[in-house]
């Protein structure tokens, strides 16, 4: 089957023209890594860049690239009117069967609702939901995401959703959708963890009011009045200056916080190795990648019960909940497990089998081939809910 992935090339987004190979942000890369693995699938990947980049013109065995130069006018000012028309030409070129957008955070879902072909989104964060949770101004970025998500969603054949909460989230604007989870990078499957000594508490996100960062440090004072541990964050800004001046403050009048800055999957990699647990305490959230590649990696995790977050985790098996608007319910959770690490270790071990099961780079890719064949007129695909849990 001949696939046109329409994703973001992340060297485009971060303007690092310079680099040699391209890279599509965690979820996307782990999937095409499993269509790599699956020999039904040819994959074109279209990416729209703003200045020219050295690029191979194939990135795996069944894997293309081609990255299409649009100028500055046609991205978001016009709606992204100049990458619609640059994809829709290459498409005509490529001749694929089914067209696949990922994300309606850019250019990619507009491209690939008004391709000429048939075609599906990926949700990865549910823009609608983010900009309310953030209390957006209009015309402000999040407001715009938003509004394209709206746009594109009526105009698809269907969405595949990540987690149910997504699902509960569109169903009533597309014509079908699909839950199926992301896919893991296979690496984090290989890690092999030796943790620190004090115990290591990692939270990855950006550092911003959704992902609460600060509410979360506050959480824990008492806990460190009385226990020896680090806490690393790890994620870059996300524009929200007096949030993040907040967090600056917080972090330099505690000897056990630490900011890492931004850190790539490679990094992640090193820092789950060393990790005691996972701490996620956003306040909205989808599929976040952190919690699946923890657990891949064999890493206790505790999570806010959140949008799509049960979807991942479930309570006393694979992981510990919190309420991230209650500081004693995120004290009380950090708590119980750096307290009692033998359960700690009975929870990751689980985590790891369930991941390796649901989330596999080759099981997700198999189950988007089922997807496809359903919106070209075959059987439907087999991806029930019940699968997340």
């Amino acid at each position: 089957m001949r696939i046109a992935l329409l994703a973001t090339d992340a060297r485009e987004h971060w303007h690092e023209y310079d680099k040699p190979d391209p890279y599509f942000g965690t979820a996307p890369a782990a999937l095409m890594q499993g269509f790599n693995l699956v020999p039904d699938a040819e994959v074109h990947i279209v990416s729209c860049i703003r200045r020219p980049m050295r690029s191979p013109e194939k990135i795996g065995a069944r894997l293309w690239y081609h990255s299409l130069i649009v100028p500055k006018s046609g991205w978001m000012a016009t709606g992204y009117q100049g990458c619609i028309r640059a994809v829709r030409r290459k498409l005509r070129e490529l001749q694929p069967e089914i067209v696949h957008g990922q994300g309606t955070e850019r250019d990619c879902a507009i491209s690939a609702v008004f391709s000429g072909f048939p075609n599906v989104l990926t949700l990865h964060g549910n823009m609608r939901l983010i900009a309310r949770v953030n209390g957006a101004r209009p015309l402000s970025y999040p407001w715009l995401t938003a509004r394209l998500e709206a746009l594109t969603l009526p105009r698809t054949r269907g969405v595949v959703c990540i987690t149910r909460y997504t699902r509960d989230a569109v169903h009533d604007l597309v014509p079908r959708t699909w839950v199926v989870p992301n896919a893991v990078d296979a690496g984090f499957f290989d890690v092999a963890r030796q943790p620190d000594k004090p115990p290591l508490i990692v939270c990855v996100g950006a550092i911003c009011h959704r992902k609460n960062q600060n509410r979360f440090i506050r959480a824990l004072e008492p806990l460190a009045a009385k226990h020896s541990f680090r806490l690393l964050f790890l994620g870059g800004g996300a524009n929200e200056a007096v949030y993040e001046e907040e967090f600056r403050q917080l972090i330099a009048t505690r000897t056990w916080c630490q900011y890492g800055g931004m850190a790539g999957r490679e990094e992640l990699k090193q820092w789950l190795a060393r990790a005691s647990l996972l701490a996620l305490p956003s306040l909205e959230d989808n599929c976040p990648m952190v919690v699946l590649e923890a657990m891949a990696a064999g890493v206790p995790v505790v999570a806010a019960n959140v949008g799509g977050v049960p979807d991942l985790v479930e309570e006393n098996v694979t992981g510990v909940f919190c309420d991230p608007l209650v500081d004693a319910s995120l004290h009380h959770a950090v708590r119980s497990l750096l307290e009692d690490p033998a359960w700690a270790e009975r929870l990751a071990v689980t985590a790891r089998a369930r991941a390796h099961e649901r989330y596999h780079p080759r099981r997700i890719a198999e189950q988007h081939l089922d997807i496809y064949r359903e919106v070209l007129g075959g059987v439907p695909a087999l991806v029930p809910a019940s699968r997340l849990a």
